[in-house]
């Protein structure tokens, strides 16, 4: 996943490079740029000749809605005139596909053919429909044949068209110089266009241009931020630009994953939809910003993390998991009709598995305020591990969200002795895992530390530290397998090795000897070539 992703296709006959990007101002912009939600991918042929096919087959709400697909006139494309004649001469109109759902969404197709070598002329493109219905589209796909030479570039952009299009100056058998000055005073600017509108400009090579520029200066000065200084620092880099990927700006949420129903392996049935903030997994994406020196991203994420604390459960629970726009509702659905990757079905979206009783970590199961408030227990934990963070790194707590975070605790003191169903899936029984324990510990541990350092008021401090050494002690005697120097996965279940239960050292619950003991019996099991739970 990169902001800017470039594919070279090569055979005997030449090579032509495809780069895909959705354009993003940048943040020194002066005066600032909108954003436009374009899909954008230019193909260049940059030796001999390559043979491509073009195809745009859109499937409306998951396939589900049917379409209808025109080829139009495309009013964005500014006119022009010639320099050489007296008189301007009618053009073939451009062409753009547009396809419009029965729910009323539509999207359109635009292009620019340009050519980047004088030696080479403007490449030919025409827009035709082609029927996938027999695939199960339910409308007409549009695509056009090219046959590109050293030089020649096509740039296709696919957006939602603004609702009133503004009609562009026309030029016709009529038009005098005065016009054609006039049309020229009012196209020509920076980019080699002016805008009809800011989110509606006429669509150039050299606006193209210009978004692709200013797209790869957001991201390097993006980049330049960080203060890693550590080892294997581009690979860092690179997963620090994944990361921000993942981020939905308007609220802060961090989704777990931009995708759904790719299976755990071909032809399996563990398809899930991930396109949701889990609080767990966005704890670990906030530290790596925190710690890379992007507090912004963090900060926004702190910010989403309290407006979900503003808004618990009747029962006082947060939920695992949420919309990127802090909704609580992922019902789940199964799309029949779909195949599925490589014919794994089901095909799932939505993560509503209200009924369920596993909480494991691909994070499948969405609790509902319907169901016990154990099921969230082990998310308490790193949910003020990561509020801990954020304030000692990013924005400082007020007050007001220092209450939010002491009712937190005070839930997780009320409840700590409950057994849950933690990261794993497990299909029988709630247990007491180990590993909820050790998050519990950490949900109590760093509420005292931030009532400490920031000198916070804490009017239950004595429980929480009473609960919070009892806990300790439960972990150390009811978890620790004497005989076979580890950790078991549960109280119930000392004989299990759980690997996660290394994180102990990582969120400062112990280190010595019988974490040392521990990671030995793990990693001879790795060793072995044997399943690691």
């Amino acid at each position: 996943m990169v902001p800017v992703l470039q594919t070279k296709f090569m055979n005997e006959e030449g090579v032509a490079s495809v780069t895909d990007f959705l354009p993003r101002p940048s943040s020194s912009s002066s005066p600032a740029k909108p954003l436009l939600p374009w899909l954008i991918r230019r193909v260049e042929c940059i030796r001999g000749t390559m043979p491509l096919m073009m195809q745009c087959a859109p499937a409306f709400n998951y396939a589900r809605d049917a379409h209808s697909t025109d080829i139009v006139p495309d009013t964005s494309i500014p006119p022009m005139f010639s320099m050489f004649e007296a008189e301007a001469q009618p053009q073939e109109p451009h062409k753009k596909a547009v396809f419009t759902s029965s729910a009323g969404f539509v999207l359109d197709l635009r292009y620019i053919a340009e050519n980047t070598l004088e030696a080479a002329c403007v490449p030919s493109v025409e827009l035709g429909t082609l029927d996938l219905t027999s695939k199960g589209h339910k409308g007409l796909a549009a695509y056009s044949t090219l046959q590109l030479c050293e030089g020649q570039a096509v740039t296709f952009v696919l957006r939602t068209p603004p609702e009133h299009e503004t009609t562009p100056i026309t030029s016709g058998n009529g038009a005098n110089s005065a016009q054609k000055a006039e049309l020229e005073r009012v196209l020509i600017g920076p980019l080699g266009v002016k805008a009809r509108t800011v989110n509606d400009p006429y669509l150039t090579k050299e606006l193209l241009h210009s978004l692709l520029t200013i797209t790869n200066r957001y991201w390097y000065e993006w980049i330049r931020q960080s203060t890693y200084t550590g080892s294997w620092k581009e690979a860092v880099h690179r997963s620090a630009l994944a990361l921000k990927l993942l981020i939905y700006e308007p609220t802060g949420a961090v989704v777990a994953s931009p995708t759904f129903s790719l299976p755990e392996f071909i032809g399996g049935t563990r398809n899930w939809d991930y396109r949701a903030s889990w609080i767990r997994d966005s704890s670990f994406t906030l530290y790596a910003l925190i710690r890379l020196g992007f507090t912004q991203e963090a900060n926004a994420f702190m910010e989403f993390i309290f407006e979900r604390l503003r808004n618990k459960n009747p029962d006082g629970s947060l939920q695992i998991m949420y919309t990127i726009h802090g909704g609580k509702d992922l019902e789940e659905i199964e799309l029949t009709h779909l195949d599925g990757h490589k014919g794994s079905k089901p095909v799932r979206i939505g993560n509503g598995a209200a009924d369920h009783v596993q909480l494991d970590i691909y994070g499948e199961l969405y609790v509902s305020p319907r169901l016990d408030r154990s099921y969230w227990l082990m998310e308490a934990g790193r949910r003020m591990d990561c509020i801990y963070l954020g304030q000692k790194f990013g924005k400082p707590l007020s007050y007001d969200d220092w209450v939010l975070v002491r009712e937190l605790v005070d839930f997780v003191v009320a409840n700590y002795k409950e057994p849950d169903l933690s990261i794993w899936e497990v299909r029988n029984k709630k247990r007491h895992f180990t590993y909820s324990k050790i998050m519990l510990w950490v949900a109590i541990d760093r509420g005292l530390r931030l009532a400490d350092k920031r000198s916070l008021p804490c009017p239950n401090r004595t429980r929480w530290l009473s609960a919070r050494d009892e806990l300790y002690e439960e972990i150390m005697t009811k978890a620790w397998n004497a005989e076979g120097k580890f950790f078991g996965q549960s109280y119930e279940d000392t004989d299990v090795l759980d690997s996660a239960v290394l994180i102990m050292p990582l969120v400062f619950f112990m280190h010595g000897v019988r974490v040392l003991a521990f990671r030995s019996e793990v990693y001879k099991l790795v060793e072995a070539d044997s399943e690691v739970a």
